[in-house]
């Protein structure tokens, strides 16, 4: 888009010098990426559920893309309070989905998560993470304004609420990414230590419980730590993808993703091992790692507290995603369902991301002549 003069005073030129182009150019490699490796993931994940359509997953993902450009574009239009506000309906909403999905919703593989609308379905918990930030992050900045308002209680509650509808779903996942991303939160709020420390033991000690009350966690722990006692068949065909996929992806080598019963959604990053080597898994991992840096490099320059904790925390949740994702992969971590940002296949997680950047830019644009507290906030 270089024929946008800097002197084009429409609203797409204003927008256009006031984001951080470079994270827009991250952001699309990675989004190219993800529709070339699902395109490699989608057919054997099509035909292993005698779905006809070998391209079914490929054409619904890109049925979703649609609306998550629709969201990262608008959103990003938003002033900070307009951003704010935003963030909060989301999370309200999302946190009485997942209410009614607990006392309504059926049983899938021993967990609630997922509101069926026909032949659609929602996963209500991936609105409420990035719609948890900005409200979490809103109480922070209270408190650090106002030494008198309880920002930090009221943060915390946001946080016990969120977290025990998750464990009780049960989304143990779910629950340590948002309870990372809050500690990143906590920390860049300039909270003392000792609260992280707090969350830290609470955390270990929540995950403690989550062992021994519930026998799926516990066999993700075991075959993670003694994978000769568990069941680790995914993990396994993962590592054997991997090293199918060698450093520039298979060739003519017999394909592994075939048996991987979950190759277009938690174990993608398997396929793009195997199908595109080693050199394009270092570039996935590459373009996450500086996204989230310039994001964060970003939020330190702000000088909104809000919109600090609210970028940083949201940078923190994909970065986070990605870790968990790639790591459960590579068998460095124990096994979990989690998307890789932008890549899996996944209405939801695509939409929720979507929403997350969008804010991120909303909140990271350069708002010239704008200097009124209602729409830049403390």
């Amino acid at each position: 888009m270089k024929y946008i003069s800097r002197t084009d005073n429409s609203i797409i030129g204003r927008w256009w010098w006031s984001v951080d182009r470079p994270s827009l150019a991250l952001l699309a490699i990675i989004i190219l990426i993800g529709a070339v490796v699902l395109m490699a993931a989608g057919p054997s994940a099509a035909a292993r559920l005698h779905i006809s359509n070998e391209f079914h997953f490929s054409l619904r993902q890109f049925l979703f893309l649609a609306p998550a450009l629709f969201l990262i574009f608008g959103v990003s239009f938003l002033s900070p309070l307009q951003a704010r506000r935003l963030g909060v309906i989301v999370f309200v909403a999302a946190i009485v989905l997942m209410i009614f999905v607990l006392l309504t919703g059926s049983e899938v593989n021993g967990a609630k998560r997922w509101l069926y609308l026909g032949p659609a379905s929602l996963q209500p918990s991936e609105f409420a993470k990035p719609g948890f930030i900005i409200a979490a992050a809103w109480m922070l900045a209270e408190g650090a304004r106002d030494k008198t308002f309880p920002g930090g209680i009221l943060a915390m509650g946001l946080y016990g609420i969120f977290a025990l509808l998750l464990l009780l779903q049960p989304d143990f996942g779910q629950w340590a990414l948002v309870t990372g991303v809050w500690a990143a939160m906590f920390f860049i709020a300039g909270w003392s230590w000792l609260w992280i420390i707090l969350l830290a033991i609470v955390g270990a000690g929540a995950l403690t419980a989550g062992y021994f009350l519930s026998p799926h966690v516990a066999a993700r722990i075991d075959g993670f730590l003694n994978p000769a006692a568990g069941e680790t068949y995914q993990v396994d065909k993962g590592l054997e993808a991997f090293a199918n996929g060698a450093m520039f992806g298979r060739g003519d080598a017999p394909p592994v993703k075939g048996s991987l019963p979950d190759a277009h959604t938690d174990f993608i990053f398997a396929v793009a091992g195997e199908e595109f080597g080693f050199v394009l898994c270092l570039l996935i991992i590459a373009l996450f790692a500086i996204y989230v840096a310039r994001t964060m490099t970003i939020a330190s320059s702000l000088r909104s507290v809000f919109a600090q904790c609210a970028v940083a925390g949201l940078a923190a949740m994909i970065g986070f995603q990605a870790i968990i994702n790639i790591g459960v992969s590579l068998r460095a971590l124990p096994a979990k369902g989690m998307t890789l940002p932008f890549i899996s296949y996944g209405g939801s997680s695509l939409l929720a991301t979507g929403l997350a950047v969008g804010l991120i830019i909303a909140l990271t644009r350069r708002h010239h002549g704008v200097w009124r507290r209602k729409d830049i906030m403390p």
